[in-house]
């Protein structure tokens, strides 16, 4: 199956999926930014591998390649832009994690089961089943029929933990994942601008050094909890989007032989 994206959340359903022994392939982008880069496959793009949770990830060139490291219960990660151009045929299972949170360019023709992640998703429309990702008591349910909560363009929990490029330029950083950080404390610059920590905690996530950012991006966010092992394990919310990905996919009876084979 192939899981467009390789940010937190997508990472989450890997995890969840690969552990229950289905073979994984991702695919992203050229240049990928990732937040939380720390729980992220998408840093195999740039490091050549990434381990998250006792998994591994392989930034790999060609789809045989891919199938190898899928085979070993790895997560093989291709820069792959045009899914029909990269396998030219449809597919058992795609899950969307991109979190685009707008209607995706393909529908349903793409593969067997297409699974949309959280908002722009409408099942029985562009895909065939829906995810829900925001976090309540619908968080991770599969819908069949309908759409996921609208996205609200308000962060979940305090908005102030979400950090904001103050201008457009290259980010230049400060601190490092995991670090201890205080009020006010510089964590990271752009274009010379300041991006400043809005209370004491753990930098959870921050963008790659170096990244040109537009204004208002997301490039940080800061945890008041302060436990730093948090920031290397994936989610909550990750984990449970990752379990209605695999119930949706165990709905099918169809695709179990392909995927677990």
């Amino acid at each position: 199956m192939v899981l467009r994206g390789g940010g937190d959340l997508a990472t989450g359903v890997a995890l969840r999926l690969v552990r229950a022994g289905v073979k994984v392939i991702i695919t992203e982008l050229a240049q990928p930014i990732s937040v939380r880069r720390a729980v992220c496959f998408s840093e195999a793009v740039y490091e050549g591998s990434w381990a998250v949770e006792g998994v591994t990830a392989t930034r790999c060139e060609s789809l045989a390649r891919a199938g190898v490291i899928a085979g070993q219960s790895g997560v093989p990660v291709l820069v792959a832009p045009s899914l029909v151009t990269l396998f030219g045929r449809p597919l058992d299972v795609l899950v969307d994690a991109r979190l685009a949170k707008q209607p995706p360019e393909m529908g349903r023709s793409i593969a067997s089961l297409v699974i949309g992640l959280g908002p722009g998703f409408v099942a029985g429309g562009n895909c065939h089943a829906v995810v829900e990702t925001k976090r309540g008591h619908t968080l991770g349910r599969v819908y069949w029929s309908g759409a996921a909560l609208p996205d609200t363009a308000t962060p979940e929990g305090d908005p102030r933990r979400v950090l904001r490029a103050p201008a457009e330029g290259p980010l230049a950083a400060r601190a490092e994942i995991g670090d201890t950080v205080h009020a006010g404390q510089v964590v990271a610059a752009v274009a010379g601008a300041p991006v400043t920590s809005p209370f004491d905690g753990v930098l959870r996530g921050l963008i790659r050094d170096g990244t040109v950012v537009s204004r208002g991006l997301k490039v940080g966010d800061v945890d008041p909890r302060g436990l730093r092992e948090h920031c290397f394990l994936v989610s909550d919310k990750a984990l449970a989007v990752g379990g209605g990905v695999l119930e949706a996919i165990l709905t099918r009876a169809d695709l179990r032989g392909s995927l677990w084979s």
